[in-house]
């Protein structure tokens, strides 16, 4: 079937509606979501993108070292891994990417819900760290954003962008440099 200039038109602008309204909802499971590791160029400067993130319990993620300048890592916040406070729900699997050389992955599925914090090994003082918010309040078994402690520097707790945000807006970037 071909569509008239028109019609794609038409289709076009209800996309946009469409993804408007997307992008306050958690990403539904299934679809992957990816959340790049990256970089300026000379190293300066690193973040995750997205920094914050929505999704449903069983969204399969994947995390991309897109930084041609960097290893990083991606590492919950547990007592098992490197002997940091818990900041991922209780019931949770903690996990560590170990170190992912330019263009390498690693992938991660999150099925309890509530709020995960996750930071990169080497560049944690340099505020590389995100969020990934599974679900919603209210859903069962829910956990909330762990509370600021004093093993995490001032610097890296204003890093974490705020529940309420990210479930506002689906995703929320870092304040990526130019």
């Amino acid at each position: 079937m071909t569509l008239s200039r028109r019609q794609m038109l038409v289709l076009g602008g209800g996309g946009i509606v469409a993804l408007a309204t997307f992008a306050a909802a958690p990403v539904p499971s299934g679809e992957p979501v990816e959340i790049a590791m990256r970089g300026t160029p000379r190293g300066e400067r690193v973040w995750f993108s997205p920094s914050g993130l929505s999704v449903e319990a069983g969204t399969p993620l994947r995390f991309v070292n897109q930084d041609p300048a960097n290893s990083h890592t991606c590492t919950a916040y547990h007592p098992d891994l490197f002997d940091r406070q818990r900041r991922i729900p209780s019931a949770a699997v903690p996990w560590d990417s170990d170190f992912l050389l330019p263009g390498d992955s690693f992938a991660l599925t999150l099925t309890v819900p509530g709020v995960y914090d996750y930071y990169c090994r080497p560049h944690e003082m340099a505020a590389m760290v995100g969020r990934i918010v599974v679900g919603r309040p209210g859903d069962p078994g829910w956990e909330g954003p762990a509370p600021d402690s004093e093993d995490l520097m001032a610097e890296v707790l204003a890093a974490f962008p705020p529940v309420d945000a990210i479930l506002a807006r689906g995703r929320v970037q870092a304040q990526e440099a130019a």
